[in-house]
């Protein structure tokens, strides 16, 4: 796991848990590569709890192109798949999880409340519900546009060796 240290701090001091991870940082955690690395940046991180992240959304983006002309919406499997991701940076930091990749098993409960549109910064919260085992994760994602409901549902992980 990636630490960090305060810079003005005595050299005595231990390292914490890194709370921000960049785009860099990201793709060392995650497998997902262009057009479907959908998170920019995780604004907070709490281990083997939550993860908070970021996606801006861009017209740029290839699904916008047939979804739809003239009135370009996120797909909301997109949404889900963004949300899946910030929590898979919870499970791959998870203890001995070193060298597995945890994909997305399933979703319940999922709800659109808002569409997602281009020029909107969507905020995924996800935090870990439970853990069974060492292959198995349930967590609960949301996914907010100006403070506003847009998505949440609870995503179920399963660890492929």
């Amino acid at each position: 796991m990636s630490t960090i240290t305060d810079a003005n701090a005595p050299a005595t001091t231990q390292t914490t848990a890194q709370k921000i991870f960049s785009i860099e940082e990201i793709q060392k955690l995650l497998p997902h590569r262009y057009p479907f690395s959908l998170v920019d940046r995780i604004i907070d991180y709490v281990p083997g709890k939550k993860a908070v992240g970021i996606k801006n959304v861009s017209i740029n983006e290839p699904h916008f192109q047939g979804h739809f002309p003239g009135r370009p919406l996120m797909p909301g499997v997109l949404i889900v798949e963004a949300m899946a991701q910030v929590g898979g940076i919870v499970m791959t930091q998870m203890p001995g999880m070193d060298g597995g990749l945890f994909v997305f098993a399933g979703i319940d409960k999922a709800r659109f409340r808002l569409p997602v549109v281009p020029g909107d910064r969507l905020v995924m919260t996800v935090e870990l519900l439970k853990m069974r085992g060492r292959r198995f994760g349930k967590m609960y994602g949301r996914a907010e546009v100006d403070e506003k409901l847009a998505a949440e549902g609870e995503m179920m992980f399963s660890l492929v060796e």
